[in-house]
């Protein structure tokens, strides 16, 4: 994906600037617009694309899954742009229509690492939140053995976002699964942890 070298912040000005020209527009114009953005493959119009889906919240159904998920297995092709869509649209989605969360469980066996990162990295604001531990525990034990070092940092976030509401649990999960986990994904898991605990789940053997 080609970058025109503009910062982050200026292009969610921008895009939030923008978005006022098509806010009334019906949903199947703003996702169309989005996709023609998507397809551009620049940066900065991938980011713009992120900003107008997340702000049509308002407006999503159920069926908005299909698109999503074809946005992200097209279109996606760096962390940026995996975490912003992920992170922001599709993780409201789910928290509206969790329902879906089986659906997404399913991409785990994705051979797109993209995909896969994604399945751990839209339950990163609802984490924070303390929803969705059983469905996050879920995922991560399919990418526990997962090679890729961007999968394991996404799934080693969404671990450490979770436990800022249930860290007994994460810690938990952590010493039960220490022996076959990834040391990116450990390290990650136990970030913010108390020193005593970080020195517990360190321990081999």
């Amino acid at each position: 994906m080609k970058s025109l070298g503009v910062p982050t912040a200026i292009v969610n000005t921008l895009a939030k600037k923008y978005y006022q020209l098509i806010k009334n527009e019906n949903k199947a114009f703003i996702y169309q617009q989005c996709e023609s953005l998507w397809q551009s493959g620049i940066m900065e119009e991938a980011i713009t694309a992120c900003n107008w889906s997340y702000a049509a919240r308002k407006k999503f159904e159920p069926d908005d899954y299909d698109v999503f998920i074809r946005w992200l297995k097209n279109y996606v092709t760096n962390w940026a742009t995996c975490d912003t869509f992920c992170n922001h649209t599709f993780g409201t989605f789910i928290e509206m229509y969790p329902e879906y969360c089986l659906k997404l469980k399913e991409e785990t066996n994705s051979p797109n690492r993209w995909v896969r990162r994604g399945t751990a990295v839209t339950f990163i604001v609802p984490a924070r939140k303390g929803k969705f531990l059983k469905t996050i525990f879920e995922i991560s034990d399919r990418l526990l053995t997962d090679n890729d070092d961007m999968v394991q940092k996404g799934c080693g976030w969404v671990l450490k976002e979770a436990c800022k509401q249930n860290q007994e649990e994460v810690f938990s999960y952590i010493i039960i699964r220490k022996a076959k986990m990834p040391r990116t994904i450990l390290r990650y898991a136990i970030e913010k942890m108390p020193q005593e605990l970080k020195l517990e789940a360190m321990k081999r053997g």
